[in-house]
């Protein structure tokens, strides 16, 4: 008796691995977009956290200055000021760009579980993880007197 084998040849293979190929290659640009979309988004995410906390900063320390809260410790142009029980140092009525208890502690920025690296300085810089620095960043300027608001900038053409 003959037995008949089956499965598939060896063209039909090679077929199925250039197809699988070809497509591959016509993903992969979509994924690296994908990832690219993402860092744009999380930058303008984290830019607008930034804008917000500064404000909302602002906003308490206002409240300290006119003494509506006991002890007040935000003054025109020093201080802290409390939000959610972190003491987030202040500058001209605006959280100091300070690695420690200025933008990141009114933000609530960690460099850790946001993916980010951050810079010291003033400006403080905030650069998204796997985007291409400086033009994947967060910049924020503490503000000047007068007040003046803060100068807080955001760069996504590189991430």
């Amino acid at each position: 008796m003959r037995s008949s084998e089956q499965g598939f040849t060896l063209i039909e293979l090679v077929i199925v691995i250039s197809i699988i190929g070809i497509l591959a290659a016509t993903a992969l640009p979509r994924f690296i977009n994908l990832q690219t979309q993402a860092r744009v988004a999380k930058a303008n995410g984290i830019f607008g956290s930034v804008k917000a906390a500064a404000q909302l900063a602002r906003a308490n320390c206002m409240v300290d200055v006119a003494g509506l809260t006991t002890p007040s410790t935000c003054t025109a142009t020093a201080g802290t000021t409390n939000m959610d029980g972190i003491a987030v140092t202040m500058v001209n009525q605006y959280p100091a760009a300070s690695l420690t208890g200025g933008i990141l502690a009114a933000a609530q920025l960690d460099s850790t579980s946001d993916a980010v690296t951050i810079t010291a300085g003033n400006p403080i810089l905030i650069d998204m993880n796997g985007g291409t620095a400086p033009n994947c960043q967060i910049s924020y300027k503490e503000a000047t007197a007068g007040p003046v608001a803060p100068v807080i900038t955001v760069s996504t053409s590189g991430c």
